[in-house]
């Protein structure tokens, strides 16, 4: 058998290319078994987590699962629609959880909170883009009742589906807020030089991980589960991507495990995975494109983002900010990611949004 391989120039040309190919797709195929993401657990299917909270069903079938907070939502004068962040789900709507107590009741305000999809009990999306997100919001709202216009209010990677809805549903916007909005490197409009710096800024392992997922979406779920290198400082609990401010609120925090699980429990690949391939690949449009949803100032778009943001690089939220100039941006001086977490910081960003 070796000799064969050895003294190959005995057989017939053809025959060697047609092993070679064979030997190649083979080969291809072992590869893309070992990294194929497994399929998710789908809550409600067999052997899948079970359904334990109140879903609504989309258009497409799949479902979401959603939790209301504050008033009755017929009694609401403001009615809020909250996005999560990243690896979390509607468990921690840190716009509610994080307020003193009964002020969302002094407002008036309703908040839902929901999975979004892959995460909790939500379906997972595929297809998942940043308007299948927006029209997910819709959606809900309008299952809901919440009226023709309802607030949108996104933490960090949550942040960054406003966007999707100040693109997609501006007309069903009351307002809209972006706290520590996490930012996609290859949007167009930024300067070649600025977006260069603020990716060079990050974490040597986190520079690797944005391109893998950007250049090389498919290898995403094998990359933050492979042990060979680092994989995405987030994802490891590195400290070094915290800011003080950040590691003083972790350190306060309670123990949130089983919230994590909960929100990872369909599988990572159409959870988290899913999040940052849609974050940052190329997207079907441009944010620093946008106009203003509220020509008439009858409500404002507010971005909130803390000057020692180590996750997300203020640099880049400032150029938005000067880009563009409908949003009211509020930089907080020595806070980190975590500001939401405070008390009377939240507390200003809601009453911001809903008196103006």
């Amino acid at each position: 058998m070796f000799r064969f391989f050895f003294y190959a120039p005995l057989f017939h040309k053809e025959m060697l290319i047609k092993i070679s190919a064979i030997l190649l797709v083979g080969f291809l195929a072992l590869a893309y078994e070992a990294i194929k993401p497994p399929p998710p657990r789908t809550c409600g299917s067999p052997g899948g987590p079970p359904i334990t909270g109140p879903r609504i069903k989309l258009r497409d079938g799949r479902h979401l699962a959603y939790k209301e907070h504050g008033v009755p939502k017929q009694l609401a004068n403001k009615k809020i629609v909250f996005i999560h962040a990243f690896g979390s789900s509607k468990h921690d709507a840190v716009i509610v959880s994080s307020l003193p107590q009964g002020l969302v009741e002094e407002l008036g305000a309703y908040v839902v909170s929901f999975d979004r999809p892959g995460y909790g009990e939500s379906d997972p999306d595929p297809h998942r883009t940043a308007k299948s997100i927006a029209l997910d919001v819709e959606e809900l709202a309008d299952n809901l009742g919440l009226g023709p216009k309802f607030y949108v209010i996104g933490y960090s990677m949550g942040g960054q589906s406003v966007w999707g809805c100040l693109k997609y549903i501006p007309h069903r916007l009351a307002g809209a807020t972006l706290m520590t909005p996490v930012v996609n490197y290859w949007w167009p409009s930024f300067p070649s030089n600025l977006s260069i710096m603020a990716y060079k800024w990050q974490p040597k392992q986190d520079q690797w991980a944005l391109r893998v997922f950007h250049y090389l979406p498919w290898l995403t779920n094998w990359w933050l589960n492979q042990k060979w290198f680092p994989t995405l400082s987030v994802v490891e609990n590195n400290l070094d991507v915290f800011s003080p401010q950040d590691l003083q609120i972790l350190s306060n925090m309670v123990d949130d495990s089983d919230i994590q699980s909960y929100a990872r429990q369909q599988g990572e690949p159409e959870s988290i995975c899913r999040d940052v391939i849609v974050g940052f690949r190329t997207w079907d449009f441009d944010p620093l494109d946008l106009d203003n949803p509220f020509r008439n100032n009858e409500s404002q778009v507010h971005l909130w983002h803390g000057e020692d943001d180590k996750l997300v690089p203020v640099m880049l939220q400032r150029y938005i900010a000067q880009t563009l100039p409908w949003i009211q941006y509020h930089e907080l001086k020595g806070a980190g990611h975590f500001f939401p977490y405070i008390q009377e910081v939240t507390a200003d960003i809601i009453k911001t949004q809903l008196l103006g």
